[in-house]
């Protein structure tokens, strides 16, 4: 069974529906006996940084979540949920992250500006992967030009060594990562159509 944390801040109804469609097993929780007894763990989320993070902490599920990842459970960030297994992010200030992953979440717009670039922010559209690690578990399923779901306005960056895909809009948009068991994509699986079922599916796969 897979654990969907909610801590008021996910897009819980659509990937649900999605892992039911696929015909896996999930919960929607803010249980922490619940996220324990599952297989694996699934962190969605929308909305600014600071406030989803302060949001989880309020649960009291941090040192669960840690705890678990830890262990060796495996865990799935999506979107603003991928952002936070960082250690920190820079939306309307500095703010902690999980620390799970080495890196910090920074503005895109920054770096649109800084390349001369007047791409739209925030970055809402589909674009295509680049698949730099074809061998990581999450890919299972996945090639090079799939296009997936983006919806952002911030994004990772001095993450190389865990990069497993990227796409392009204007700079090299960090799209998906792995260290261990931790596993994040900036883009919505549950709204990436096929692409994004088999991404799933292939999570739920992971030993």
């Amino acid at each position: 069974m897979i654990a969907i944390i909610d801590y008021g801040v996910g897009n819980l109804y659509s990937l649900s529906s999605s892992l039911s469609y696929l015909g896996i097993p999930c919960a929607v929780t803010r249980s922490a006996e619940e996220i324990k007894a599952a297989d694996k763990i699934i962190l969605p989320g929308v909305g600014a940084f600071g406030d989803a993070f302060q949001k989880l902490k309020d649960t009291g599920l941090v040192p669960v979540v840690k705890e678990e990842a830890a262990n060796g459970k495996p865990l799935l960030g999506i979107c603003l949920g991928m952002q936070l297994l960082f250690e920190e992010g820079f939306e309307y200030g500095r703010h902690e992250g999980l620390g799970l992953i080495p890196g910090s979440v920074c503005p895109l717009e920054d770096d649109l500006k800084a390349a001369g670039l007047s791409l739209k922010v925030p970055h809402i559209g589909w674009n295509a992967l680049d698949i730099r690690k074809k061998e990581n578990p999450l890919m299972r399923y996945s090639k090079n030009g799939d296009f997936v779901y983006y919806v952002h306005s911030f994004y990772a960056k001095y993450c190389e060594e865990s990069i497993v895909a990227t796409s392009e809009y204007g700079v090299n948009l960090v799209g998906t990562v792995a260290r261990g068991s931790v596993y994040g994509c900036q883009f919505h699986p549950e709204k990436s159509g096929e692409v994004g079922l088999r991404i799933l599916r292939a999570f739920s796969e992971i030993a």
